[in-house]
């Protein structure tokens, strides 16, 4: 294998993954510098990546970078598109597909500009300029929308809530909400979650989770009907998955809807609605 030329080592590693491309580079000197390549590794950027990259001025310092550098910055440090008004875009470190999260600011959120109700304000843990905080509702309607032309093709995703609960939040102790995700004017994935903690359910309200039903099932930690803590501390709760065809051109819509109870709620900050590549697919 050595005795072929590095271009010829370089093209057969850019038909492998960016985690096989890391180990090849240890087998050899010309393996190194065919594995390191910046035609191995632009092999691994969506092949729209230089728009995207030119939609973001926080990506300037991104240009001059080689293409592996280029990849993993992408993975570790999304980049803001228009300037944080809208989405932000990085990449999934295993894989090398698509992943955005859509900002507060670009989702719609029923009462969003009203000052009684919901507010926009910025916090340094966030991702965008602004994150919308829930002052005060008892019909709570959040959605989203991506173009699914915008997603890695033939690639299973899943979409998050990323929020946090204010120290003073109330109304989501036991009350469910109800979470959706499927192309518009399509068939949609619903179910029901929690986005109060785990925790608080079971000290304060366990005897609430089935009510509905008498012989439901009390929903377990990992089953995806409580939210998780992320690395950067804010929570994420899941709202479904989306298989993206080959050929898919629609737009996909996510919604988070609690509309039955007329409970009153507040507390909740919404920092975004995040769809990435399944885990493990």
């Amino acid at each position: 294998m050595e005795l072929l030329p590095e271009g010829c080592i370089a093209n057969a590693i850019s038909f492998t993954t960016p985690r096989d491309a890391c180990r090849l580079s240890s087998v050899s000197a010309i393996f190194k510098l065919a594995a390191e390549s910046d035609a191995v590794w632009e092999s691994f950027l969506p092949p729209d990546y230089s728009t995207l990259l030119s939609s973001s001025s926080s990506s300037s310092s991104l240009r001059s970078s080689s293409k592996k550098e280029l990849y993993f910055s992408l993975c570790h440090n999304p980049i803001l598109i228009d300037e944080g008004k809208k989405q932000s875009f990085s990449l999934d470190k295993q894989s090398g597909k698509k992943c955005y999260m859509i900002s507060a600011r670009d989702l719609l959120i029923i009462w969003g500009d009203t000052p009684t109700y919901w507010s926009w304000t910025s916090i340094p843990e966030a991702r965008f300029p602004e994150v919308a905080e829930l002052i005060c509702v008892c019909w709570l309607e959040i959605r989203g929308k991506i173009n699914t032309r915008s997603l890695s093709p033939g690639t299973l995703y899943t979409a998050y809530l990323v929020y946090k609960l204010t120290a003073g939040s109330f109304g989501f102790e036991y009350q469910p909400v109800v979470v959706s995700v499927g192309l518009v004017s399509g068939e949609s994935q619903t179910r029901t979650v929690y986005l109060e903690e785990e925790r608080g359910l079971r000290q304060g309200h366990h005897g609430l989770l089935n009510r509905s039903s008498s012989q439901a099932s009390t929903p377990k930690e990992n089953d995806g009907y409580f939210p998780k803590e992320r690395k950067d501390e804010w929570l994420e709760i899941e709202l479904g998955d989306f298989f993206n065809k080959e050929d898919e051109d629609g737009e996909l819509e996510m919604s988070v809807l609690e509309l039955a109870c007329g409970h009153w709620k507040c507390g909740l900050v919404i920092q975004g609605i995040e769809i990435r590549p399944k885990l493990g697919k």
